[in-house]
């Protein structure tokens, strides 16, 4: 499977634009040798702009729903569509969608850890249900949204439940670039996955974006790495025999005794 991740700078409070350029980088991304599967970073249709979320978010998905399911069956590809601001009954999330190559909804989250050193708690309202893997092309996989990362039981849960393949989509600060790239190894080490993450670049209310969108293999290795501050497409691919490999060469979930934990 291979894989296209936009390492995107998003213009800020504007969804219409944001989705225009999504729709440019994927016509852009057709000439060449087409992926599988292309993700999307945090909140790309609003950035970070926590006190306009109720004006710009989406209602109920819409119409950002809509424009990915269309993207998706138009150029036969899959879509890990990042996250974006998504209203329900007046309390404002933030969710991820997956579209298979049909178009097809087959996965929602949204992000159940809100940062409290960043006042999401008062802007946003935290996901309430537990986290699932999906398919595509037949690979088991799961997404999580940024401050997530930072706890390793979700992606612990999702590698439980046969994930090979773990999504980080983010809106990840420069100040804290060490440990954006440091977990996600860890996540990649400590569960025997590949870790796909796609980042922003650039900057919002005098805080820069640390880039460096990866593709991490079971073992750990990073087989491709973003930039600090350019946007780009990032590609690489994954094998799932990779997978199979390693956790063999170290069957760390046939040595776990979860009941003295």
């Amino acid at each position: 499977m291979k894989f296209a991740i936009y390492q995107m700078e998003v213009v800020a409070g504007n969804p219409e634009k944001n989705r225009e350029k999504v729709q440019q980088w994927m016509k852009e991304l057709a000439q060449g040798e087409k992926p599988d599967t292309i993700v999307l970073p945090e909140l790309w249709t609003t950035s970070y702009t926590l006190e306009q979320l109720q004006e710009v978010a989406d209602e109920a998905g819409e119409p950002t729903r809509s424009f990915l399911s269309e993207l998706a069956k138009e150029y036969d590809v899959n879509i890990v569509g990042g996250s974006v601001a998504n209203k329900i009954d007046g309390k404002v999330y933030n969710t991820s969608f997956v579209f298979n190559r049909e178009g097809k909804l087959v996965h929602e989250y949204s992000k159940i850890h809100l940062v409290p050193m960043l006042n999401e708690p008062l802007y946003l309202k935290g996901g309430q249900e537990k986290v699932k893997t999906f398919e595509l092309e037949g690979v088991k996989m799961g997404v999580i949204i940024c401050y997530d990362l930072r706890f390793p039981e979700l992606a612990r849960q999702l590698a439980l439940d046969g994930a090979q393949v773990l999504f980080v989509v983010a809106e990840w600060p420069t100040p804290r670039r060490r440990h954006w790239t440091s977990l996600q190894v860890a996540r990649a080490i400590e569960n025997q996955m590949y870790v796909v993450s796609s980042n922003n670049i650039g900057s919002l209310n005098g805080v820069e974006y640390a880039g460096a969108s990866m593709i991490i293999d079971p073992w750990g290795d990073v087989l491709a790495q973003g930039s600090d501050n350019e946007e780009e497409t990032l590609t690489g691919s994954l094998n799932p025999d990779r997978v199979l490999e390693v956790r063999k060469e170290v069957p760390i979930f046939d040595s776990r005794v979860p009941h003295l934990y």
